[in-house]
């Protein structure tokens, strides 16, 4: 049975899922790819930023169910990956169903886990120590955080 505070999580994290989608797939494109200075992300870069950060923690989210403990958390480079995807340059639709496709996965890992597993130790970039339960809740917390700037 899934925890309450993963279950609460589940929920957000759809909710979130169904607010981007609903303003990417009405945005005009020009306001997607519209960046407010030349160090900025654009909506659309953005929205990358969240596919790469999708396929890096799904990987994560599989990876720790069976590597050894504690689970060392690999970063990423999330500038160079937004610009060597070109994100801005390609179809919003397309992004946006890979989005979707991601963070759909995700969800079906995610409920399908033994409640052990949301005990699972992880240890941070920074050298801390925490869980797999605080993974995925971060998780959806960077995801609010980035839909939010996408719907402002």
């Amino acid at each position: 049975m899934i925890e309450e505070d993963i279950k609460k999580s589940l929920n957000q994290f759809s909710n979130l899922l169904k607010e981007g989608t609903r303003y990417i797939a009405n945005a005009a494109e020009e306001d997607l790819k519209h960046k407010t200075s030349a160090n900025s992300w654009s909506k659309q870069e953005i929205l990358g930023h969240l596919i790469d950060s999708g396929t890096h923690n799904l990987q994560r989210f599989l990876e720790i169910q069976f590597a050894s403990k504690p689970y060392q958390i690999r970063k990423y480079n999330q500038d160079e990956l937004v610009k060597h995807n070109a994100y801005n340059e390609a179809d919003p639709m397309e992004l946006l169903s890979f989005w979707l496709s991601i963070n759909e996965r995700i969800i079906q890992v995610i409920s399908k886990q033994e409640k052990e597993v949301y005990d699972y130790q992880i240890q941070l970039v920074g050298g801390e120590f925490s869980d797999f339960r605080f993974l995925f809740t971060d998780y959806v917390i960077h995801l609010e955080h980035h839909v939010r700037q996408i719907l402002a």
